[in-house]
């Protein structure tokens, strides 16, 4: 286990280092066609430093990669810091810890997202006033002003969903997060319109796991899991908590959340099943 940026430093690292590999060079000669020394870049196949974008660019030119979707990946996956500017939650960079800097960027270049909920919506599927309810419960005493901004930024967020290749989203709720009024009555009614509208774009998979269920996998630990476009290496779990995130990067935990996921799946209530108690419930809200 360990931080957003050392896994992204590492997953890219290795990948870089296959890369070279693939284009028959050493690190010697791979540091001489870029005009480094060798031991950088040992430093950032082996994730010790950070890595700007445009020697990410200069290295997949070095490597011979042409694919844009390929390029952008490894671009976007570089340090968290030098380079974001270009990104739109660098307006928030003095409100945000790097932790969560790091998660919307491994978001917002996720092909897929595979997520388990057992408190509350998922932040994608969030209405502006669940969201708040939600951030002045989860962290007390913010003022107001940096509430309204942690609210943007989950909105902002929500931009996976619109864009032209948009995020496919995978979503399991238990069923106690539909009955619980987060917000109060006339704000979680929205919110469960808001999901069954959500639920009806072709890349948002939304089934809730029903009381009936009793016990599962995964009950006491919500995660969700990212994967992205060509490099399945590059896929993490993300165990969110109240302070901070820890992301799993070893093949054995992506195993076995994956196959975790799979059985809260088929235990789940089927998608149009899912939106009728959905419906069911906020008619009695």
């Amino acid at each position: 286990m360990s931080n957003g940026p050392a896994v992204r430093r590492r997953k890219l690292g290795e990948e870089l280092r296959n890369l070279r590999l693939r284009a028959g060079l050493t690190s010697d000669q791979a540091a001489q066609l870029v005009g480094w020394h060798q031991s950088k870049v040992s430093r950032i196949e082996t994730g010790r430093s950070g890595v700007k974008p445009a020697d990410v660019e200069l290295l997949l030119d070095t490597y011979g990669v042409h694919d844009p979707a390929q390029r952008a990946l490894f671009t976007a996956l570089s340090g968290s810091g030098e380079g974001e500017s270009t990104h739109w939650w660098h307006a928030y960079r003095g409100l945000l810890p790097p932790q969560y800097r790091d998660f919307i960027s491994l978001e917002s270049q996720a092909r897929t997202a595979r997520s388990l909920e057992t408190a509350a919506v998922p932040g994608l599927l969030q209405t502006p006033d669940y969201a708040r309810a939600v951030t002045r419960a989860s962290l007390e005493h913010l003022p107001k002003d940096t509430v309204d901004s942690l609210v943007d930024v989950r909105l902002a967020r929500q931009g996976v969903l619109r864009t032209e290749c948009p995020l496919e989203l995978s979503a399991v709720v238990d069923e106690a997060v539909l009955h619980r009024p987060v917000g109060g009555r006339k704000v979680m009614a929205g919110q469960l319109r808001h999901l069954r509208e959500a639920a009806q774009l072709p890349h948002v998979r939304l089934q809730v796991l029903p009381f009936v269920v009793g016990g599962y996998v995964g009950m006491t630990s919500p995660f969700i899991i990212f994967s992205f476009p060509n490099i399945a290496d590059l896929d993490v779990v993300v165990l969110d908590h109240l302070t901070s995130s820890l992301y799993l990067e070893r093949k054995e935990d992506l195993e076995a959340y994956s196959a975790a996921f799979r059985t809260i799946q088929t235990l789940a209530l089927p998608p149009q099943h899912s939106l009728d108690l959905i419906a069911g419930i906020g008619d009695g809200v």
